[in-house]
């Protein structure tokens, strides 16, 4: 279990600023804490490809941006994330539910083919990724920003499930 409250308070200690993206059942509960936080903006956005596009010229206008999507919402943004965010080398973190995951992880039938797609995606377009498994995870986060400046590109942290 990941605790939406841990993530936040990793969210604050990197000075992030503004969080876009589109809510989910995963971040549902992320999303409340962040519209309740006043230093932190929320800007929701109606498809995931907007987000890279709305974060990047954040970044470039000063400010600390995240985006916080889910796997199939990163697959539709395909071509707006590597337009923008990859292409202008925009050290942008990406916090990404990973829908799909149990039922592939167990075996389960049907497995969700979003979750068989997801990190071969992000391998074959070099992004680099970090697990948060549960609430002791929320450090790799931070990792992510480390990784990010580093590289001056985008990095992701990827969740299973549902935050609490």
């Amino acid at each position: 279990m990941i605790e939406a409250s841990a993530v936040l308070e990793e969210i604050r200690k990197n000075r992030i600023t503004h969080v876009v993206g589109v809510p989910d059942n995963g971040s549902r509960v992320l999303y409340e804490h962040l519209r309740s936080d006043p230093d932190i903006q929320v800007i929701p956005v109606t498809r995931e490809g907007e987000a890279f596009a709305l974060a990047s010229g954040l970044f470039l206008g000063g400010k600390n941006p995240l985006v916080a999507i889910q796997n199939t919402g990163f697959f539709e943004s395909g071509d707006a994330f590597r337009g923008t965010a990859f292409n202008m080398g925009i050290p942008l973190v990406m916090v990404i539910g990973y829908r799909g995951y149990e039922s592939m992880k167990s075996g389960s039938e049907p497995v969700d083919t979003a979750a068989t797609f997801f990190e071969p995606t992000l391998n074959a377009w070099n992004i680099p990724y970090y697990w948060m498994l549960s609430t002791r995870d929320t450090g790799m986060i931070r990792e992510a920003f480390s990784k990010a400046a580093a590289t001056s590109l985008p990095v992701a942290v990827i969740y299973p499930g549902e935050m609490i």
